[in-house]
């Protein structure tokens, strides 16, 4: 199907219409590119003020059916660094690694570093910072359990992070996935929203929420 007749074909969905999860999915099937397999984003808008210390929700969520997705993951560490690579991290390193990312090395998606490294991980907190990959102890990834952080990054762990309009944005899995697997996925996280809700939001928490594959249309979804 051509771009111009995708868009047609989108253009006769009914934008107003609140989708189930399922529905929502396998609606989104329709549009899926047969060259590669699609991701499914989730967007889900929370009433909450990030620019409230208290409300600036943020943290790490194993789904129970991965993500679908291969994940390179480099550990800054000096003591630990065979029980990296016998973890399977993909780049091991100390102040040398360091050093590289300083110079503008950015070739893997999640960090984890020890405890005793993150004062030298400052000289690179303006690289990987704006990027979300500066390593944090709320989140797990700094941690002297170098095996344990690196298992739950391949197993399909994400973080969720409140956006300036109170928005969650994640990818929940592979459209390669049957459909009950995604809804599992997308549940664990809108469950995972739920149990952190802060006791200062009022009024109405999980605002409204959106799915979409990769190059495909969003649709709204019901999620009472």
């Amino acid at each position: 199907m051509k771009v111009t007749k995708r868009k047609q074909a989108w253009s006769a969905l009914d934008s107003k219409k609140l989708y189930s999860l399922d529905e929502a999915i396998e609606t989104l099937r329709g549009f899926c590119s047969s060259k590669f397999d699609e991701s499914l984003e989730i967007a889900i808008k929370l009433g909450i003020d990030v620019t409230k210390a208290d409300q600036n929700i943020r943290g790490m969520l194993s789904l129970p059916n991965g993500t679908g997705k291969s994940v390179r993951v480099a550990v800054f560490t000096v003591n630990s660094q065979e029980d990296a690579k016998k973890a399977g991290a993909d780049i091991v390193g100390g102040e040398e690694l360091i050093e590289k990312v300083a110079n503008g090395f950015l070739e893997f998606d999640r960090v984890i570093a020890t405890p005793d490294m993150m004062p030298k991980m400052s000289k690179v907190a303006r690289v990987l910072g704006p990027k979300g990959l500066m390593p944090n102890p709320k989140l797990g990834t700094v941690t002297n359990n170098v095996a344990e952080a690196i298992a739950s990054a391949k197993a399909g762990q994400i973080e969720y992070r409140a956006e300036k309009k109170g928005i969650i944005h994640a990818g929940i899995g592979k459209m390669s996935f049957a459909t009950e697997k995604l809804v599992e996925n997308a549940n664990a996280l809108i469950d995972q929203l739920k149990k952190v809700k802060p006791a200062s939001a009022k009024g109405q928490y999980i605002l409204g929420c959106s799915v979409a594959t990769t190059q495909g249309p969003g649709l709204k979804v019901d999620v009472k």
